[in-house]
């Protein structure tokens, strides 16, 4: 049977494509027809007055609506009554109470909106938790798009921040403090969006959510630990595939909370640009929460020592295991494992080779079955110390009360500055102890901040040095000064011995060479010590001038070859195993304490501070001796010199009264900066023990 379709239905479906609807969607024309038919032209009529107010709480409350700024906003187009579903009449009363209808048209953000931090404080009575009008606005609602929008990317921090960076209400609610907000805006993501206006740098809502803002305490939050990678991911999609497949990586996707996530290393708000040198110098400490046992032999090595005093291009745990792809060293991929490590050490090595990368850069000296020739290093130089140490100590101390009595009961004779003076030392002579002694305080003041890299005063004389960079240029400087007076006093020695044919030098009273006499000089000396016989008679050259003579014979070698290996380990390791490299930092850094503790402290009170000597003695500056002193201290070279009739020869008169400012000043300068450097290194020492 045919049925016809009446004409009506025709017509309409005819017309559907003719209907049109105004830009709100279909929940507003509902919202709209549900309200009461007051037209925004009848609302603006009182409004749009600048001077209109309410009293809310004993206070008047400004309800004025600019006319313009309210037909520009995304509600333009409606009437009041579409939000205000209160008012039911014109003029109205009471005042209309705040826009709660929000959601009557955005239901999705509505729903999401409820399940967040900010809708849970409010149903528990916290009004100045935010809402839909906090954040977008009230009659100024612009799109997101629009750059003059309070929810527009640029200026979301800003929005966030009246509320999350007012002191009155982080304390009154418990929020996350001001700084937080203070912290992200000098952040790389603040700076990004703020500074160079880059919609790609994260902003507030890109990390927390938009309506659906969480606690980070909650588990379904973006910033809870379990989400936070996911969430970094969306902007940093390279650097998250590479923490996936890392250690870190399996950690996180196992729930393991001892493994780190984004914000365990780069914070969640200050977050630094990784290039910059704030960041990179503070790799080592943000590593050591979890590795503190590795991270300490680090910064046992020059990387560690360097960047602790600020020097941000030396080697990092991450140059080494790199930022986010680290894997155990058992793993062929990793840049560890033994097949990568010329690659990765080549990187700022351009000489790295197999024996090179045999250096251990988590070397324990402790640990004998780590490295048993590390170790014995080690154990060697720490008797060495202790033996050298513990002796002068020893023979300090007790000559320094024998002396004090001598001088209280007048048996050191008085010294006479007028009379004859002997010439002691020749020009060469104390100009090679000039450089000596600039050398060796240059070098104590440049090498001593990396020793002590972990001290306040270690990192003030490297600051006062002038830094890491300047600190290594002149160290390597007078280092290569020290090479040139050894190699003088070398020549000069075989040029007296193989040409001048003078034996003296190897023999004798006139000998640095040690003898039995010398024993029995140190032997007499403690005699004395205890009140038990006289001084003794000393000659040119005593027991103690003997030690610091050949631990300068000793120490440029050993200080000067270790200090050599450190600064061209690819030159080196070119023809040695790389992990002599460990040998010579031990080396080099324990010999250069030894010699440093010694000269400041034994050597300056042997020449300087006895009481005889007290404060300063400059004979090593002017070469010149008072014969009365000379008698009383060096009576065996005395009497051989009358027996010999060459007492003449050496008799000279008084130095000259430049020469002897030039050298009070000068001595005193260098023994008060050597005396400052003992004291910290001696101070250093009883706080660490």
């Amino acid at each position: 049977m045919n049925r016809r379709v009446p004409k009506i239905v025709v017509l309409l479906i005819a017309l559907l494509p003719l209907i049109r609807f105004s830009g709100n969607d279909v929940r507003a024309q509902k919202a709209k027809a549900a309200a009461p038919k007051l037209s925004s032209a009848d609302c603006l009529a009182c409004h749009n007055n600048p001077e209109l107010t309410k009293e809310v709480n004993g206070k008047q409350i400004s309800v004025a609506v600019n006319e313009a700024t309210f037909k520009n906003s995304v509600h333009g187009p409606l009437d009041c009554t579409a939000c205000h579903t209160d008012v039911k009449a014109y003029p109205h009363d009471p005042a209309p109470q705040p826009v709660t209808a929000c959601a009557t048209c955005h239901e999705s953000a509505g729903q999401e909106y409820q399940t967040s931090v900010h809708a849970a404080a409010r149903q528990k009575g916290n009004t100045d938790s935010a809402n839909c009008a906090a954040c977008h606005g009230t009659h100024n609602i612009l799109p997101k798009a629009d750059p003059k929008s309070t929810v527009h990317h640029l200026n979301i921090a800003d929005t966030c921040a009246k509320c999350h960076e007012d002191e009155r209400l982080t304390k009154a609610n418990k929020l996350a403090p001001p700084e937080f907000i203070r912290k992200y805006r000098d952040s790389v993501h603040g700076r990004g969006v703020k500074v160079s206006g880059l919609m790609v740098s994260a902003t507030c809502s890109d990390c927390h959510g938009a309506h659906g803002t969480k606690s980070h305490t909650d588990p379904q939050s973006n910033m809870a630990r379990a989400n936070l990678p996911n969430t970094c991911s969306k902007c940093h999609l390279g650097i998250f595939n590479d923490f996936a497949q890392s250690t870190h990586g399996e950690l996180w996707k196992q729930g393991e909370t001892r493994g780190p996530v984004c914000a365990t290393c780069h914070q969640s708000h200050e977050i630094k640009a990784p290039t910059s040198a704030g960041f990179q110098l503070q790799v080592p400490n943000e590593c050591a929460h979890c590795h503190n046992n590795k991270t300490q032999s680090y910064r046992d090595t020059f990387h560690g020592q360097a960047t602790s005093l600020g020097l941000a291009v030396a080697a990092k745990c991450s140059d080494c295991h790199t930022p986010h792809h680290n894997l155990p060293q058992n793993n062929p991929a990793s840049s560890v494992a033994p097949g990568n490590l010329v690659q990765t050490c080549g990187k700022c090595h351009a000489g790295a080779n197999a024996s090179f990368v045999t250096y251990d850069p988590h070397a324990d000296p402790a640990d004998k079955n780590k490295s048993q020739l590390v170790w014995a290093t080690f154990t060697f130089m720490k008797w060495l110390l202790l033996g050298v140490f513990g002796f002068f100590s020893l023979h300090t101390v007790l000559w320094f009360q024998r002396a004090l009595v001598a001088w209280r009961r007048k048996e050191t004779p008085a010294e006479h500055e007028n009379g004859q003076y002997v010439q002691r030392f020749s020009l060469a002579q104390r100009l090679t102890h000039l450089v000596i002694i600039l050398s060796f305080l240059w070098l104590a003041a440049t090498g001593l901040p990396l020793k002590y890299h972990d001290t306040g005063w270690g990192h003030a004389l490297g600051t006062l040095m002038g830094g890491v960079e300047v600190t290594r240029f002149f160290h390597r400087l007078w280092a290569v000064a020290t090479f040139g007076y050894a190699f003088y006093h070398l020549w000069f020695l075989l040029k007296r011995i193989v040409k001048e044919r003078d034996f003296s030098l190897l023999h004798g009273p006139s000998s640095l060479v040690p003898r039995k006499q010398d024993f029995i000089d140190l032997a007499h000396n403690f005699r004395w010590f205890f009140y038990r016989g006289p001084r003794p008679k000393l000659d040119r050259w005593t027991y103690w001038e003997k030690f610091d003579y050949f631990a300068v014979f000793w120490g440029i070698p050993v200080i000067g070859l270790s200090g050599l290996a450190l600064w061209l380990p690819g030159l080196f390791t070119k023809f040695l195993p790389g992990k002599l490299l460990n040998v010579a930092m031990i080396l080099h850094g324990e010999e250069a304490l030894l010699a440093v503790g010694f000269i400041f402290a034994f050597h300056f009170f042997h020449n300087h501070l006895r009481p005889e000597n007290f404060p300063l003695d400059t004979v090593m500056f002017t070469g010149k001796l008072p014969l009365a002193r000379f008698i009383a201290e060096r009576p065996a070279e005395y009497e051989r010199l009358v027996a010999t009739g060459k007492l003449d020869e050496v008799l000279t008169g008084p130095p000259d009264e430049l020469t002897r400012k030039v050298s009070t000043w000068f001595g005193l300068t260098a023994l008060v900066i050597g005396l400052t450097l003992a004291l910290a290194i001696f101070a250093t020492y009883l706080i660490r023990s």
